[in-house]
């Protein structure tokens, strides 16, 4: 009688194949809506404020702090520099993800009480070093960005978790060796975020 083969090995590296996608799906999704809640955040009024004979001055996330949008963009970077890397090396870079991630909820927080930048409008705008805005308020934009980082943070926690487990760049990314062992399997440049994830969610893989 000929030995038959049990399927169960195959079985089971396919589900812990289709359970890497699914995490890096997840790692994307968190990635790209942490972006968008933080590009879109810094770029509203934070921070309002009453001048004398009845002029108005305000101020955008943007000015009162660059950290919440510089450390998302290094966000973004991280998530495509995942395919990039492999083993320890998407560890470091989920580590670095979460605590830029961090970060942002942080700068924003601290950002939701500050009123130096709209005193400092108000003096440029009153021309007098001493101005000072009457009456400041702040917007709810603060606490989007702070959950946009709160999302970012665990984009990069996810991949220090689970990153050992996502497929790796494709062969037009590795040295000619590797290049020569994975024939003429050519690799598709890894996008945005958003991109990647779309690519998932087609069924695609976007490391082929």
């Amino acid at each position: 009688m000929s030995a038959t083969t049990s399927p169960e090995p195959a079985v089971s590296a396919a589900a812990e194949r289709k359970g890497g996608r699914r995490s890096l799906g997840t790692m994307l999704l968190l990635t790209a809506a942490g972006a968008v809640l933080v590009l879109t955040a810094v770029g509203r009024t934070w921070a309002e404020g009453h001048l004398p004979a009845k002029m108005e001055v305000s101020v955008t996330g943007s000015a009162i702090s660059g950290l919440p949008g510089g450390l998302t963009l290094a966000v973004m970077a991280a998530a495509v520099a995942v395919f990039a890397v492999r083993g320890v090396g998407r560890i470091v870079v989920g580590v670095l993800a979460a605590l830029a991630g961090a970060g942002v909820a942080l700068a924003a927080a601290l950002g939701a009480s500050d009123t130096s930048a709209l005193d400092a409008e108000a003096a440029r705008k009153l021309a007098l070093v001493s101005a000072q805005a009457e009456l400041p308020s702040h917007t709810a934009w603060p606490w989007v960005a702070v959950a946009g980082g709160v999302l970012l943070a665990l984009a990069g926690l996810l991949t220090v978790r689970s990153g050992r487990d996502w497929p790796a760049m494709g062969a037009r990314y590795e040295a000619p060796a590797g290049r020569a062992q994975a024939g003429r399997k050519q690799a598709k440049p890894a996008g945005t975020p958003a991109e990647l994830w779309q690519a998932l969610d087609r069924g695609e893989d976007p490391t082929d």
